[in-house]
């Protein structure tokens, strides 16, 4: 995954520049306000840089709102004109939308290219994984993102795509029913859509891993 580092000096800025007016001096004085209203003291030594932790933290957590870290998708011609099912699979990190929790677990992503299309660098699937989860978000939502995204890399010329994401959501897990917040999130287009064979060879390929 792509890293991102900021410069510690340059507190003035925005956390994402393209997105906010707010400074991380503006950031970290509304953060020990949150401090003093869970009945903390944010001038005791523990805390007393947590506001500038949190906020160079969110720079990183949250650097999907930033387009001028949206990663660059190398695609290369399919030479060898290529449709036969490309698979992968790796971990994904993302922020619940409704209660700024964590939610993280796998994705399992598929596509199968046109005969006279274009390919996907492999390592680019994992960049475009972490980007868009890289933002507030719905498990839901964050398939479609990835596929979106991937799909406009390779001007649509593509037979379909296929991703399942496996989530486990901790505003569930720590929090209310305090229960196993585990959730399955699939979405498929193309032939992957249509074709209930090629949906059971990707969860086929899923069960092997």
């Amino acid at each position: 995954m792509e890293t991102f580092t900021s410069d510690p000096q340059d507190t003035g800025r925005p956390l994402i520049q393209q997105a906010s007016p707010v400074t991380d001096e503006q950031l970290q004085d509304a953060i020990r306000t949150v401090l003093k209203a869970i009945g903390e003291e944010p001038s005791r030594e523990g805390l007393v840089d947590t506001p500038d932790r949190i906020v160079r933290m969110w720079r990183e957590l949250f650097r999907g709102y930033d387009p001028t870290q949206k990663p660059k998708i190398t695609t290369f011609e399919n030479d060898a004109h290529n449709t036969e099912m490309v698979f992968d699979t790796g971990d994904f990190y993302s922020m619940c939308e409704h209660h700024c929790m964590p939610f993280f677990g796998q994705y399992y992503f598929a596509y199968i290219p046109q005969d006279d299309g274009r390919i996907l660098g492999i390592s680019k699937i994992a960049r475009v994984v972490g980007y868009c989860s890289a933002r507030l978000q719905l498990q839901e939502r964050l398939a479609h993102d990835i596929i979106e995204m991937l799909s406009d890399a390779l001007d649509n010329q593509v037979q379909g795509f296929a991703i399942v994401l496996k989530g486990m959501h901790t505003c569930k897990t720590m929090r209310g029913v305090k229960n196993k917040g585990n959730m399955c999130v699939s979405y498929f287009t193309g032939v992957f859509r249509t074709n209930p064979s090629l949906r059971e060879e990707f969860y086929h390929l899923i069960n092997m891993q």
